[in-house]
């Protein structure tokens, strides 16, 4: 039987770290359902590049569409082996919709990949307790803020603790969707 993971995702979500995972993990033979609030399987979201210049942050850029594949409203995450979160804008606000943080927390047992802004939503979600956690460097004080450990690791890391498998950015796609398979396997 193949494994599900369901990918929650949001307008402007960082447009690599949307669909890099989403068909790499299809790739490697996974079921990927991506949702986003008030969206259905077949509407788009816009997304958003964040690239890294010679500037004090990252620089935003327009996206490609990503294509939904999953209803949000008829989820069943007992369904899902693993919930993936990439960053961007999205996880800004959608951390205000209590329904995505229910489906967080409803993770607490199983593999949580999350990355660059990501773990502003499991902050808000109340998971991040006692937990190492790499994000974008200016996630940090969120991640503190929510009880966990910030590790500053290089943009192409990525660390595990638990069940919970974080990166800074896009760059680290490699290691921290291999660890994610691992958790998986």
């Amino acid at each position: 039987m193949t494994k599900k993971i369901l990918m929650i995702v949001g307008d402007f979500v960082e447009d690599y770290e949307v669909m890099v995972p989403f068909q790499a993990l299809q790739a490697m033979g996974f079921e990927v359902d991506a949702i986003c609030p008030d969206k259905k399987a077949g509407e788009q979201v816009a997304t958003a590049i964040h690239d890294f210049e010679a500037h004090q942050t990252y620089l935003e850029r327009p996206g490609h569409n990503f294509t939904l594949n999953a209803n949000f409203d008829s989820v069943k995450t007992g369904d899902y082996a693993a919930l993936v979160v990439p960053g961007g804008r999205a996880p800004e606000y959608l951390r205000l919709n209590e329904k995505v943080l229910d489906i967080v927390r409803s993770f607490s047992d199983r593999p949580i990949a999350a990355i660059c802004h990501g773990p502003q939503l499991l902050a808000a979600a109340g998971v991040l307790e006692g937990k190492k956690v790499s994000a974008y460097p200016a996630c940090s004080p969120e991640v503190k803020m929510a009880g966990g450990e910030y590790v500053e690791i290089d943009l192409d890391d990525a660390i595990c603790d638990g069940n919970l498998i974080t990166a800074p950015a896009w760059p680290a796609h490699p290691r921290w969707l291999r660890l994610l398979a691992k958790q998986l396997a």
